[in-house]
């Protein structure tokens, strides 16, 4: 619950943040004409488009599983990520657009003077203010929609740097800085929804985890001192989260409730790694030796006691 509440939280101050940030701008841009700050509002513009689409997104992914989702609703938040970096391409390529036929039209806008210069340089604060909370949130709440979110708004840091330098440079009598400042930035955007693309495929097509994950899972499990031995291990992400199945060996003697006490307490010690959503582990009898000799099938874990024999 918490999760959800701090996912919407900022969804919300985003979406904020991007509103406040078109009415400044836009202001700027009526009443001074400057290209620059211009290009900046109509980013913001459309920062806030799709802000207001990844909180309706951020919103269905933080609804509890239903019997259609019983597993939850947490795939749709690589969706959302995609979204964005939709979002961050198209800012990138309008940018590149308006920067090169600014400079082959000669047309680089009238100066944004002083006012300019502070809404600007308030947009980047504000901006990285945004980056740092995205970022945290998103990475403690293991969130890639806000992680993504995030990496948009540090781009827009460099938007808004790229503008000061046309509107400094506008003032100082060379406006062809603007557009040419503009140019560089749009390859840096593009670059980021690159980024935001590359880092959500995996959850979209159910990767693997990365191998320490995968190695703390067995480990958990086999740090039950009944657990002999981990098999057929198979760990992928279902959305940002991580589902886990696997065999475990138990002493073949034992109660069916012994057994199952075992079973429940591997399945409870796995969900408490922060990634981990569903675990389904299956017991089996030691002595049967289930485990398969081809090791590029599946792996065989063997807990050893503390002299070093098998436990």
């Amino acid at each position: 619950m918490e999760r959800k509440r701090a996912i919407r939280r900022v969804g919300v101050v985003v979406l904020v943040a991007n509103l406040l940030l078109v009415l400044g701008k836009g202001a700027v841009w009526w009443s001074t004409g400057s290209l620059a700050v211009g290009s900046e509002a109509v980013n913001s513009l459309a920062d806030t488009v799709y802000s207001t689409i990844i909180l309706a997104g951020l919103y269905l992914t933080t609804k509890p599983p239903d019997f259609e989702h019983p597993h939850g609703h947490e795939r749709i938040e690589p969706f959302v990520s995609l979204f964005v970096a939709v979002g961050v391409f198209a800012a990138g390529g309008a940018i590149l657009w308006q920067s090169t036929t600014s400079i082959l039209n000669d047309t680089y806008g009238g100066s944004a003077g002083t006012l300019g210069v502070l809404v600007l340089v308030a947009a980047a604060v504000f901006k990285y203010g945004l980056y740092r909370y995205c970022d945290r949130v998103g990475r403690e709440r293991n969130s890639p929609a806000l992680v993504a979110a995030g990496l948009d708004n540090r781009n827009d840091i460099l938007t808004a740097a790229a503008a000061l330098v046309g509107v400094l440079g506008s003032q100082a009598g060379y406006p062809v800085l603007d557009p040419l400042a503009a140019m560089v930035v749009s390859l840096g955007v593009i670059y980021t929804g690159f980024e935001i693309v590359r880092d959500n495929v995996s959850y979209l097509v159910g990767a693997a985890p990365p191998e320490y994950l995968r190695a703390l899972i067995v480990q958990t499990a086999l740090s039950h001192p009944d657990v002999y031995g981990a098999h057929d291990v198979v760990a992928h992400y279902v959305g940002p989260e991580i589902d886990v199945s696997l065999h475990i060996e138990v002493e073949g003697d034992m109660t069916l409730a012994e057994a199952h006490d075992i079973e429940s307490w591997v399945v409870g010690a796995i969900q408490e790694i922060d990634e981990v959503d569903d675990v389904f582990v299956h017991v089996d009898p030691r002595e049967l030796g289930e485990w398969k000799e081809d090791d590029t099938d599946t792996e065989r874990f063997t807990a050893f006691s503390p002299d070093g024999g098998d436990r």
